[in-house]
């Protein structure tokens, strides 16, 4: 069989403590991993006048070594006994896999009350150098615009459709564009009367679309002032237009005639 199949157990039995740290510890120890001495030291202190067993012992950790200084170095660990039976395992560089102990305590690590500012401080400055966009450069090794050029096919379609192409482009640049929804100003009550009277002179009919191009009023402006003199064709030949009512238009034509 082979031996890298084959899974070590000769400390299956050790007891072994399982260590929940913070990201800035972690980092610490990773850094540290290979510097021959020992990066953390843990202090257990026992209040002979506390009553309660689980309350007289306290666990905590002292960094001995760290990468800035504003980090802090002391930190309580909560230990917990109640929880799911573990193993930790490990794997050479060899594939070879093998049982590294039982889990026998469990703990969480947080930052001692001495320091729990200073570990406030360092949450804050790593919040906001997360918010901060990395702007990277790309230099691109090919200067002549090699992967800029046209693809196959294209070239053809350029050089024979590019002047028309040109010349689309530029009446859509030149051509003034107007939204329908822009803000009109309104007119004087009895000046934008005066307008429709004019403009009912040329043509007996008008739509709405029509007046408010010829007059450019806010419809909702225009239609009432349409309500007030004309009627609408609602069918027939003139369906959908607007014309004077028989009043405005005797006075039309009296006005014509003298």
């Amino acid at each position: 069989m082979d031996e890298q199949a084959m899974l070590e157990t000769s400390k299956a039995e050790r007891a072994v403590w399982l260590m929940k740290t913070p990201q800035v510890v972690a980092q610490t120890w990773q850094n540290n991993a290979d510097a021959g001495h020992p990066v953390a030291k843990v202090v257990l202190s026992v209040d002979p006048l506390q009553t309660d067993p689980s309350c007289s012992v306290q666990f905590d950790m002292e960094l001995t070594t760290t990468d800035n200084a504003n980090k802090p170095k002391i930190y309580s660990l909560n230990m917990f006994k109640d929880f799911v039976p573990m193993c930790v395992f490990a794997e050479t560089s060899q594939g070879r896999v093998s049982v590294e102990g039982k889990v026998e305590h469990k703990f969480d690590m947080k930052p001692n009350n001495e320091n729990i500012e200073e570990y406030r401080r360092l949450c804050r400055e790593r919040t906001n150098k997360s918010k901060i966009k990395v702007r990277q450069v790309q230099v691109i090794d090919n200067d002549r615009g090699v992967h800029m050029r046209p693809m196959p096919g294209m070239v053809g379609l350029l050089g024979s459709n590019s002047k028309a192409f040109t010349s689309r482009l530029d009446k859509k640049k030149t051509a003034p564009v107007k939204g329908q929804d822009m803000k009109r100003t309104r007119r004087d009550r009895g000046e934008l009367e005066d307008i429709m009277f004019k403009l009912f002179e040329r043509q007996p009919n008008w739509t709405l679309k029509q007046l408010v191009q010829e007059t450019d009023q806010p419809a909702q402006f225009l239609k009432e002032i349409l309500n007030e003199l004309c009627v609408y064709n609602k069918r027939g030949t003139n369906q959908g237009t607007y014309e004077l009512k028989p009043e405005y238009k005797k006075s039309a034509e009296e006005v014509d005639a003298d």
